[in-house]
């Protein structure tokens, strides 16, 4: 069965990277001929290049020659002299302060707006590879899904090393983090998120009792390496953050069509923004990531105690923590793919939106709040920005050219009669054909989804795949429609709770 399955899994992935190479010289020779026969010259040439992306293919090359670097790196690096110990193998002391569950100690400690602090820290690690880590789960109305990210992080920790914050839930989150035996501060107030991490790193005084601050979201479940992984990138005393390495988890039999199709878009998302851009990003000669993402990363507690985690006005908290990260200098972000964390996306398109939303207002909110400074990061910023504008007004702009063609194509004299229309569509038409509209818009974004199927050996993706298109287009009005928006409203970065399932 299982060479069965392989050799089926390695015939769809050759079917789709054909396909994806076959559509690739089909829509290259037809495009650079388009570019030519309109007399665009090297502008038709820049518009071709901008269908991929000019900071993907940017950060490709820096990631590929980050790749060879870490490889001669690693030949060069001399053999570790011994064996660290485990996690457990030195002591650390503890003093309980009160329970997490049924069968309470002392009295807890109170908070204003909050609930009791439940047991101390362990002191700092000594040895750098070894790093102690918090790990903080804020959560608001997360019941579906609240235990499996604390059984996530229990496996790999000790539930004293655990702090669930939950922030004015309605529902039963907090009691069951409790039941766990883990930290459980529960906020009578809505704070969000931001406000929730600083409440419990105040609490507990995290910063002073860890090496380091491992930041989860109750959605998220981490990977059995993800430890071991933030450990060896902390070891190097520049880095200040660790982004973790997000997986969209694909379970397509608890989702409907809609939400697998969300989570196979978002799947090929993930894979190119951070094999393609942020691996390029977080190479230590560079260092311009713009996003350490809140879903699970490690701050270093030196650095943490220095980043203004909840300003006032910001909807999201992890921009604002990475730019904080850059502006203040604290040092560098690293990212590598052992680090990876499974996180759950929408099931709805409401969802999705509403989630695009935010993060997309959340992203020009730190850019008006930190502006601009001196720095190979915000040169590096400004050209994504750059890109990210253009990029999405070419693409709605040449969608509703589109429409406008395929109607007056279907609607024959009855469309064309109109006053102007024929003569638009006549001048359109000479320079943008309805085929060539429909190649340039449609065929590079589907040979990456080719890629992807092949990559993940998942042939689904090519049926949803032909819907990713009109996601892109939802995210391109966002990314227009939001930059007004961050320089015209104040958040106050309270939770919006999603449809949820269970977690494993």
């Amino acid at each position: 069965m299982r060479i069965a399955r392989f050799i089926g899994g390695l015939l769809i992935g050759l079917i789709a990277l054909t396909l994806a190479a076959a559509l690739f010289v089909y829509w290259f020779g037809y495009a650079t001929d388009m570019a030519e026969a309109s007399g665009l010259g090297a502008l038709g040439y820049a518009f071709l290049w901008l269908a991929f992306g000019a900071n993907l293919l940017l950060w490709t090359v820096v990631g590929l020659v980050r790749l060879g670097e870490d490889s001669v790196r690693a030949v060069l690096r001399s053999p570790r002299a011994g064996r660290r110990g485990a996690v457990g193998d030195r002591a650390r002391e503890r003093v309980l302060v009160g329970a997490g569950g049924p069968g309470g100690g002392a009295a807890p400690a109170e908070r204003d707006g909050g609930a009791p602090a439940v047991a101390a820290a362990p002191p700092p690690g000594s040895e750098p590879d070894r790093a102690s880590l918090a790990v903080v789960i804020p959560a608001h109305n997360e019941e579906p899904v609240i235990g499996g990210a604390i059984a996530s992080a229990m496996g790999l920790f000790d539930r004293w090393d655990i702090y669930v914050v939950s922030d004015s839930s309605g529902d039963s989150t907090a009691q069951i983090a409790a039941k766990t035996g883990v930290n459980v501060l529960e906020l009578l107030t809505n704070r969000g998120k931001a406000g929730a991490i600083e409440a419990v790193i105040e609490e507990f005084s995290l910063t002073e009792n860890y090496d380091g601050v491992l930041i989860l979201d109750a959605d998220t479940e981490l990977d059995p390496g993800y430890v071991e992984g933030a450990r060896r990138q902390l070891a190097d005393p520049s880095v200040a953050a660790v982004a973790g390495f997000v997986v969209s988890e694909w379970k397509p039999r608890e989702r409907g069509f809609v939400g697998r199709t969300i989570s196979a878009y978002r799947d090929r998302l993930y894979f190119m923004l951070q094999y393609f851009m942020r691996f390029g990003q977080t190479w230590r000669h560079a260092n311009t990531a713009f996003i350490v993402p809140g879903f699970a990363s490690v701050y270093r507690s030196e650095a943490l105690k220095e980043i203004d985690v909840n300003p006032k006005g910001l909807v999201i908290e992890d921009f604002n923590m990475t730019f904080e990260v850059h502006h203040k200098r604290l040092g560098r972000v690293s990212m590598n793919p052992d680090t990876k964390a499974y996180s759950q996306d929408p099931f709805t398109f409401r969802d999705y939106y509403r989630q695009v939303t935010r993060w997309t207002l959340g992203f020009w909110q730190t850019v008006r709040r930190h502006r601009v400074w001196p720095s190979l990061f915000w040169a590096c910023l400004a050209l994504y920005i750059l890109e990210v504008v253009l990029v999405s007004a070419v693409l709605l702009a040449t969608t509703v050219v589109g429409l406008f063609v395929l109607v007056g194509t279907l609607g024959g004299e009855l469309v064309l009669g109109l006053p102007f229309a024929g003569e638009a569509f006549g001048a359109v038409t000479a320079l943008l054909p309805l085929l060539a509209i429909a190649i340039g818009l449609f065929i590079p974004d589907y040979m990456l989804t080719c890629l992807m199927a092949a990559i993940r050996r998942r042939p689904s993706y090519l049926v949803y795949g032909l819907l990713f298109f009109p996601i892109r287009l939802v995210d391109a009005y966002l990314a227009l429609r939001m930059i007004p928006k961050a320089w015209t409203t104040e958040s106050d970065g309270r939770w919006s709770s999603p449809d949820r399932v269970p977690g494993r």
